[in-house]
């Protein structure tokens, strides 16, 4: 059986890379639409080796006939075009924030949560999570299958192309900037982006906190359980592609390093990759283009019962964004979630 599948904002940076993963994972398609604003309309994008795509209107396009929509267009226009898909019968699977802490809309991450699913039908909607919570929890599913995580602190070191094409072409412009002594203004981030870190990733809240780090909070709460105690530093640094999380975790029980290993190596989507000599760690250049959750730096925590740190690596444009929404729908066709639509 196969699927008719539509691609909103696939002109963006994700949005070419679910093309792309849709592709090389043989998704079931019989037919597919790539769709974007009308600044775009008319241009081209690749979807596997040797086909191209015109794209489409999103104001125009008809989603009725369609079997899913993966949205990635930014979070107001998903706030009005992926209801409208959802009504006329087309499964929606949205990479934005716009309907992450719905109540009736799922957050799922398939190696974490697939029974979450089983929801999606109230709004015919399905949420893909922020790509910093993505990575983490496959991280930690195993740990609290097991152990129970009771609390989190994490850093991020979050990649530029998490700002979309445009924070890649920023950082581009002014790392070129930087050596000919040209000063160039930030528009993308509140400062510069070269040879920096900046510790803010969307706005600040009231409790002094940002919306970034809040999502990682209520994410994790929502997807993991409820009464885990989450807080979360999240940094921009002048890396291309690839977010990095210093992940630190209390939990109810006692474990060993050793026993949180071999957990993590059997863990779907996850890949161990830490050897306690110079270099035996992942970071982010070796992560880009990969689909696994790296984790690394494998260690006690001393500093509270039952501790345990470690670093943890991943493609946010594949895990984090695409690969993670391909997956969920994926996991739809496997649980026989989706009737085809009549041709």
């Amino acid at each position: 059986m196969s699927f008719r599948v539509a691609v909103v904002g696939a002109t963006g940076a994700v949005g070419r890379e679910i093309l792309k993963t849709l592709a090389e994972r043989d998704f079931p398609i019989s037919d597919i639409a790539a769709i974007a604003s009308a600044r775009t309309t008319g241009s081209q994008v690749s979807f596997g080796e040797d086909r191209v795509l015109t794209v489409q209107n999103i104001d125009k396009f008809d989603f009725t006939g369609w079997d899913i929509a993966l949205f990635s267009p930014g979070a107001a226009v998903s706030a009005i075009h992926a209801p409208r898909a959802a009504a006329a019968g087309c499964v929606v699977i949205d990479n934005t924030s716009q309907f992450r802490m719905d109540h009736d809309v799922p957050l799922v991450v398939p190696e974490v949560n697939p029974e979450a699913l089983k929801k999606f039908a109230k709004r015919n909607i399905i949420a893909n999570p922020n790509c910093s919570t993505i990575q983490m929890v496959v991280a930690l599913k195993p740990l609290h299958d097991r152990f129970t995580v009771k609390r989190i602190v994490v850093a991020t070191y979050q990649s530029v192309s998490g700002a979309g094409r445009e924070g890649m072409d920023e950082l581009f412009n002014s790392t070129k900037a930087f050596f000919v002594n040209d000063a160039t203004k930030p528009e993308q981030f509140p400062k510069p982006i070269a040879f920096n870190v900046i510790p803010q990733i969307d706005i600040f809240m009231d409790d002094g906190a940002t919306k970034e780090e809040w999502k990682m909070a209520v994410e994790t709460r929502k997807i993991l359980g409820p009464d885990i105690a989450v807080i979360a530093t999240c940094v921009r640094v002048p890396v291309f592609i690839g977010h990095a999380e210093a992940v630190h975790v209390e939990f109810e029980k006692p474990l060993t390093v050793a026993e949180a290993r071999a957990a993590l190596r059997h863990a779907p989507g996850v890949v161990v990759m830490d050897d306690r000599l110079d270099g035996g760690y992942i970071t982010p250049a070796e992560c880009q283009g990969e689909d696994a959750v790296y984790v690394s730096r494998i260690r006690k925590d001393p500093t509270v019962p039952n501790g345990l740190a470690f670093w943890c690596v991943s493609d946010n444009l594949r895990k984090g964004a695409a690969l993670n929404a391909v997956q969920i729908a994926e996991a739809l066709v496997a649980g026989k979630y989706l009737v085809r639509k009549a041709a």
